[in-house]
């Protein structure tokens, strides 16, 4: 059974270790980038942010960061929409449910929140998480792609909810 919820402070370190070793071990982020100490920092986006985690026979195999759109971790997120980003799961859980089950917490969220739409932005080479993305109906908002540096192309996908 997968039991999702709110990381604790005792969870961060753990939580940071996991999120880096997916985007770092995934070849989506170089352990000499910057992002690498912000994926690793879950202090800071537990501040600003929701921080979740998924937990399998008492270990933490996946996590999610929910950012509403003031919080300085919603990049594309607008008026009405929740953001989630830096979604991750350990490679022992994959293909077993963590990442569906984690982005089904945050529609969740957002629908009980009132939110008219979900986003996330996502690297094309990010096959499997697109893949749950896809399943979880969210579609390209191509209008919103972006770059948060030269060289890195993000994909904008949008949940309606309503």
């Amino acid at each position: 059974m997968i039991d999702i919820r709110t990381a604790t402070p005792a969870d961060y370190d753990a939580v940071g270790t996991l999120t880096a070793d997916v985007y770092i071990g995934g070849g989506f982020v170089s352990e000499a980038d910057g992002y690498a100490d912000r994926l690793r920092d879950t202090a800071s986006r537990a501040e600003h942010a929701d921080v979740v985690v998924a937990v399998v026979d008492d270990e933490i195999v996946g996590s999610v960061t929910i950012a509403a759109p003031e919080s300085p971790f919603a990049d594309v997120a607008e008026t009405g929409e929740l953001e989630f980003r830096m979604l991750a799961v350990a490679q022992s859980a994959r293909g077993k449910g963590v990442g569906s089950a984690l982005v089904r917490h945050v529609l969740d969220v957002a629908y009980e929140r009132g939110d008219r739409a979900v986003v996330i932005s996502t690297q094309a080479d990010m096959v499997e998480a697109r893949r749950i993305y896809d399943r979880s109906g969210f579609v390209a908002a191509p209008e919103r792609d972006w770059a948060p540096v030269p060289g890195t192309e993000l994909t904008a996908l949008v949940r309606e909810l309503v």
